[in-house]
């Protein structure tokens, strides 16, 4: 296997990795640019954009933005609304695994900036039987929140006649180079469905023999070319006109608006994905089995691009969580209602075995990862500078310390002033 010479990134990263002769990858490449761009101008551009979108009677949305209980919402949301004075519509769909810190996060998300959010909910049956498809034929726990997320906006964006949507970095851009920042790429269903899909819409899964009828599966297909062509639809990324970085982004809505961080389970970036019972636990887990590494090397890898962390030290916090068996599976297995020895038998058929060998005993060793890869020859030549002192991620005093965030709900009751809003009267 073959590892990038400045990052942790092997070359079987999903998204696709180019190396050069130098043996740096794309991502560690087009992530130069950001000590490179002009931001002021780039700022400037996003501004030209949005404002061509402002409402003129200042009574309808300027534009739509995907929010959740965590990741990047909270800049996302501030930026719009603080620097380009617009006025959005929030819309959210509700994963069904929100634990208590993500419920509390969106409902100070929406009190704080007092704006207007929908929500999709789908019917836990609904779900659970498509979660079933997609662990069977992808492997994947996650694949109906990847699909919530990225097509309600779209459906919003239709039906209300908001043409923008902004979003926050696109993935194939911040992890793998797959564009530059002034290529200005713009979100696309052909993305949305080769990436964030694994090839596999909506439409794809109806099969009415399986009992996958389309009127189950239909909340989550994608408005068609004449809907979106009347509308106007567009969904830019903030990530190209701003110099992104989650850390410092994260650290900034803490200290201004108290943003709830947490002890996340495989990896060491406290700030991302607080808001899910299985992200950073089963569902990391399940990219460990396929693909042979976790989010600790997407977060190491980051960490050493932004020259907050050396190589050695993204080394070091691999090895201390990239082998940690989540202990969230019996959770998930229960919500599936399935036994979670018959969960980790369906999960275990999606092993890569090119990537894992077994022993004798039965155990499962990682034939290669970023731990045991030998250094590279250059590895000084390709280093970047770096102190190694500014990567840890602190977390935030919890609001609700008494609640044990391990167990996902649907929904919760908001948030007032620090306090949990009183009950409705009946």
């Amino acid at each position: 296997m073959k590892f990038c010479t400045r990052c942790l990134y092997p070359e079987n990263h999903p998204l696709g990795l180019i190396f050069d002769a130098d043996g740096v990858c794309s991502g560690c490449r087009i992530h130069e640019e950001k000590d490179e761009l002009d931001w002021d101008l780039r700022f400037a551009r996003l501004r030209s954009i949005t404002d061509a979108y402002r409402s003129r009677n200042n009574r309808q949305y300027d534009c739509i933005v995907p929010v959740s209980g965590a990741r990047d919402s909270w800049f996302i949301v501030d930026t719009i609304r603080r620097k380009l004075k617009l006025n959005p519509l929030l819309v959210s769909y509700n994963t069904h695994y929100m634990v208590d810190r993500g419920h509390r996060n969106m409902s100070y998300l929406r009190t704080v900036f007092d704006l207007d959010c929908h929500t999709m909910i789908l019917g836990k049956e609904s779900l659970r039987r498509i979660t079933e498809k997609t662990i069977d034929k992808l492997g994947s726990i996650y694949w109906h929140c990847l699909a919530g997320h990225s097509v309600f906006p779209v459906q919003m964006a239709v039906r209300h006649q908001i043409p923008l949507i902004i979003w926050g970095a696109h993935q194939g851009l911040d992890q793998v180079g797959m564009f530059s920042h002034t290529d200005e790429v713009e979100m696309t269903r052909k993305y949305r469905k080769d990436h964030d899909l694994m090839g596999v819409e909506a439409e794809d899964l109806v099969n009415e023999a399986d009992g996958l009828p389309e009127r189950m599966l239909a909340p989550l297909f994608y408005p068609n070319d004449h809907e979106l062509h009347q509308v106007g639809v567009r969904g830019i990324y903030l990530g190209n006109y701003i110099r992104w970085d989650s850390k410092a982004q994260h650290e900034e809505m803490i200290q201004r608006h108290g943003f709830e961080t947490g002890a996340q389970k495989r990896t060491f970036d406290h700030y991302n994905h607080v808001d899910c019972a299985f992200y950073s636990g089963l569902h990391d887990y399940i990219k460990l089995l396929k693909h042979g590494y976790g989010k600790v090397s997407d977060h190491a890898s980051r960490e050493i691009r932004l020259r907050r962390m050396t190589r050695e030290q993204g080394i070091s916090q691999v090895a201390k969580y990239q082998d940690i068996v989540p202990d969230d599976s019996a959770i998930f297995a229960r919500w599936l209602g399935i036994s979670e020895p018959s969960l980790m038998q369906e999960l275990e058929k999606h092993r890569n075995q090119s990537l894992w060998s077994s022993s004798v005993g039965g155990a499962w060793n990682l034939h290669e990862s970023a731990i045991t890869a030998s250094a590279p020859d250059n590895l000084d030549e390709q280093r970047l500078k770096t102190s190694g002192d500014d990567w840890q991620f602190p977390i935030r005093q919890s609001r609700n310390p008494d609640i044990a965030e391990t167990e996902p709900s649907i929904l919760q009751r908001g948030y007032v002033d620090g306090q949990k809003a009183p009950s409705w009267d009946r």
